[in-house]
């Protein structure tokens, strides 16, 4: 039963995404424009969210309470990501998010912290200067 909740609510969010996503504009030459990458991976959700539905776990088996912990604090440092995002800058709080997962997927704390300060800045560069997409660098930090 629990397969078949998890679907509904993945798929009500997915056509909610995609219809949101259809209003995209962006204001530069972009052949595809912004709508198509959300849409198609809200696309992808609803279709794989039909398959909990239609194909629930005839078994389903409850989480251990180390792995439910390890995916509530996920979730928690993906919200913390997303509100830290603009207020510290895209770099920062990539660095602060992806080490944090680290450490909770059981690396140590310099390969944390150096995985987060590789993926942070290299996804900075390849995507603001590279592909020029303007992230915020650390308005918070310097004004």
């Amino acid at each position: 039963m629990i397969d078949r909740i998890v679907g509904t609510v993945v798929f009500v969010i997915s056509v909610s995404a995609f219809w949101v996503a259809r209003g995209y504009e962006a204001g530069f030459g972009d052949p595809l424009g912004p709508a198509v990458f959300p849409q198609m991976v809200a696309a992808l959700a609803a279709i794989l969210s039909l398959g909990l539905i239609l194909r629930p776990d005839p078994n389903p088996k409850a989480q251990s309470r180390p792995a439910l912990t390890r995916q509530i604090a996920t979730l928690a440092v993906l919200a913390g990501y997303v509100l830290l995002l603009e207020p510290l800058g895209f770099p920062l709080s990539t660095t602060l998010g992806t080490a944090c997962l680290a450490l909770l997927f059981g690396a140590g704390p310099a390969k944390a912290g150096l995985t987060g300060a590789a993926v942070g800045v290299s996804l900075f560069v390849i995507f603001d200067k590279v592909l020029g997409l303007p992230l915020p660098f650390a308005p918070a930090l310097f004004g």
